[in-house]
């Protein structure tokens, strides 16, 4: 077992967390919340509104849509549906942050595309796997609104094609889509058919430290210590990061199930402190069989595309590719 190469310092000071005796934490940042934008002004790219799908949980869906739609012969073309699930760090960021805001709505106009935006519940104060649940409630709510054309939410009942359906998820956005692709599997979706995922820099661990989190142990963006951290307020009580929620060899044992998946795209960086658990994730997809495309750069790091505008125009076109 290796040795973490530096002392250990205060993770959740760099979270900027404090951990409460209930267990829950205080996030001590504070960011705006962007409001969505139903009937956006003349210029405006896209259109955005959210829905409440669950009145217990207060789980809601954000759905962005391009406001020039395309036609032929004065009718309305339909539009492909991508289900996004957002980077969150498990602990940090709900769907409505700025980041997230921003990235769905350059999203849907460039790949004219209606996204679903998922705002899944954060960790630790609902743990996984509260998460995957809050997903697939989203991509079944979806699956009723195909189903229901008289009460149907009417942005995806006038305007989205539920024969094509994908999944896309950033971070442990990645892992979440991971799960809901999986899961999906035992649910009849007719007419709504996942016609592929996209898995951008998933967020994956395990106990034994790979030689990508020894060379970035302390990296300024994703220091070891805090991922730790974060897998440690999300995971259920009483496992580890062994557990295949976290360390993607844990899936190998339902390859069979695994196998049956759409074609996958696994998108990474060889400066991403995950990088070697990625890669792992990818040899598990092949092994079970999945048809998997693995676009690596040996240039970047973990959530470069927020930083680097060339860097999320690539991104976008290698979603475009991948869709069309």
């Amino acid at each position: 077992m290796s040795r973490d190469p530096v002392p250990a310092f205060d993770a959740y000071k760099h979270l900027n967390l404090s951990i409460n005796p209930d267990g829950s934490c205080t996030r001590n940042f504070e960011y705006p919340i962007v409001d969505p934008d139903p009937s956006p002004s003349p210029g405006k790219l896209t259109a955005s509104k959210d829905i409440t799908i669950n009145l217990e949980t207060g789980v809601t869906v954000r759905i962005f849509r391009p406001t020039n739609l395309p036609s032929n012969d004065n009718t309305i073309a339909r539009l492909p549906i991508l289900i996004h699930l957002h980077g969150s760090g498990w602990v940090l960021y709900p769907a409505n942050s700025p980041a997230n805001s921003r990235g769905c709505s350059q999203m849907a106009s460039e790949l004219t595309v209606i996204i679903v935006s998922v705002n899944y519940r954060l960790a630790p104060e609902n743990r996984l796997p509260t998460q995957y649940d809050d997903a697939l409630e989203a991509l079944l709510w979806v699956k009723r609104q195909a189903v229901d054309k008289t009460n149907g939410e009417p942005w995806l009942r006038d305007y989205a094609d539920f024969s094509r359906c994908y999944i896309f998820g950033s971070s442990t956005g990645a892992n979440l889509a991971f799960q809901l692709a999986l899961r999906s599997l035992d649910h009849d979706l007719t007419p709504l058919k996942i016609d592929g995922s996209v898995f951008y820099q998933p967020f994956y661990g395990g106990k034994a430290r790979t030689k990508a989190e020894l060379k970035n142990f302390a990296d300024p963006v994703m220091p070891v210590p805090a991922i730790d951290a974060m897998w440690e307020l999300s995971l259920p009580k009483g496992v580890d990061r062994d557990h295949r929620y976290c360390n993607p060899v844990g899936y190998l044992p339902q390859k069979e199930k695994v196998g049956r998946l759409g074609r996958c795209l696994v998108i990474g960086y060889g400066g991403d402190t995950l990088v070697d658990h990625q890669q792992d994730f990818v040899e598990m997809l092949v092994t079970a069989g999945v048809r998997v495309e693995a676009k690596f750069d040996d240039a970047g790091f973990h959530g470069i595309e927020l930083v680097d505008p060339r860097r999320a125009v690539a991104l976008l076109n290698m979603i475009r590719e991948f869709i069309n």
